[in-house]
């Protein structure tokens, strides 16, 4: 009788196992402090442009979600950043209310929308999806400017940001940005190590297999899109808070989307650790263009673009793979792995098979 096989945990030896947990946690505990002391070692224009880059690698990686996890191209990512901004200045100024405790109604608004909207655009299929999603966001950005109790195309102020201590206005902002920065990455690392994480997989390899092998292709895409809009509605109100000003033209111009593409593109698309390295490289450009050159906002977008076809043409994954095969690791890396079988040892003979085996090896030829 042949010993059964069952699976046996796994000794994580990886780099970022449990074994490098201590380490981890230290790590943390120290990016933590430099966090919150980080307003106070540096100046308020290096706040503003921080806060700007994590609230943009938020961005960038809910779009990642979509597009790279959840096989979902959205060309219309910045209806829920424009949504976002809208609903937090009303609600702000409706309630009289300091604006960052009414900044939860806007994730909450824009996962509505996007359970709405989900009905009808996952009829549509690929590029009309792409389409799709780029329409309904002109619809609303019209619907917007029309308002005049939104400001129309003028746009409205946020009289109510008086009521923070303009001591503490660009804090609080910096402290937001972050921890929706860290929430990005780590949610959605999170999201992607759950049941819900591998259907999404699945379906973004192939929607049809997943679905002859009983996963559910609408609601795991259903949920990655509401997360990815409420994602996107929480950082861009964050970001016109800090601008105290929105207008339709700004909230819901498309450069949100070009610039969230660019970014996952360039720094690899389907992985968590791409949309940070994306950032990086991003914000790196822009202010060497701008700054050191000094080109205008147009040419910078045209050097980028460059630089994101160089990346599509030479390396399609982006360049988080080559780094990373530099580095060595997995980091974030949300890969499932075969658990190890084990090979359970034979049971033991018996007594009496035990004897006749002996009595059968010390026989002889012709003993009878």
């Amino acid at each position: 009788m042949t010993g059964l096989r069952r699976s046996a945990p796994r000794t994580d030896a990886r780099p970022g196992g449990p074994w490098h947990a201590p380490r981890a946690w230290a790590i943390a505990a120290l990016g933590v402090a430099a966090v919150a002391a980080a307003p106070w070692g540096i100046g308020e224009g290096a706040q503003r442009f921080l806060s700007e880059a994590m609230l943009m690698l938020a961005m960038a990686q809910m779009w990642n979600l979509l597009a790279g996890y959840a096989g979902l191209v959205s060309m219309g990512q910045q209806v829920f950043v424009g949504l976002g901004a809208y609903c937090l200045f009303f609600a702000s100024i409706s309630l009289k209310l300091a604006p960052f405790w009414v900044l939860p109604l806007a994730p909450l608004l824009c996962a509505a929308v996007a359970a709405i909207v989900a009905l009808f655009m996952f009829r549509l299929r690929e590029a009309y999806f792409a389409i799709g999603t780029w329409v309904f966001s002109e619809v609303v950005s019209l619907l917007i400017s029309k308002t005049e109790r939104l400001g129309g195309e003028r746009g409205i102020g946020l009289p109510t940001a008086r009521l923070v201590d303009p001591r503490w206005l660009e804090p609080l902002t910096f402290w937001i940005s972050a921890a929706i920065a860290i929430a990005s990455v780590f949610g959605t690392y999170a999201l992607l190590r759950s049941r819900v994480g591998l259907g999404l997989m699945t379906v973004r390899d192939n929607d049809i297999a997943a679905a002859s092998i009983g996963v559910d292709v609408w609601r795991n895409r259903f949920i990655a899109f509401v997360i990815a809009a409420a994602g996107c509605g929480l950082a861009g109100a964050v970001s016109f808070t800090a601008t105290l000003y929105v207008a339709p033209g700004f909230a819901f111009d498309p450069n949100w989307v070009v610039a969230m593409m660019i970014i996952v593109i360039i720094g690899g698309i389907g992985t968590l650790e791409g949309p940070i390295l994306g950032v990086i490289i991003y914000f790196t450009l822009r202010e060497v263009l701008t700054v050191v050159f000094g080109l205008s906002a147009g040419w910078y977008l045209i050097g980028l673009g460059l630089v994101a076809i160089a990346a599509i043409l030479f390396e399609p994954d982006g360049l988080w793979p080559l780094v990373r095969g530099r580095l060595g690791g997995d980091w974030l890396s949300v890969r499932r792995e075969p658990p190890v079988p084990l090979q359970l040892p034979a049971p033991a003979p018996s007594a009496e098979a035990a004897t006749s085996s002996a009595r059968g090896l010390g026989a002889t030829p012709g003993d009878g």
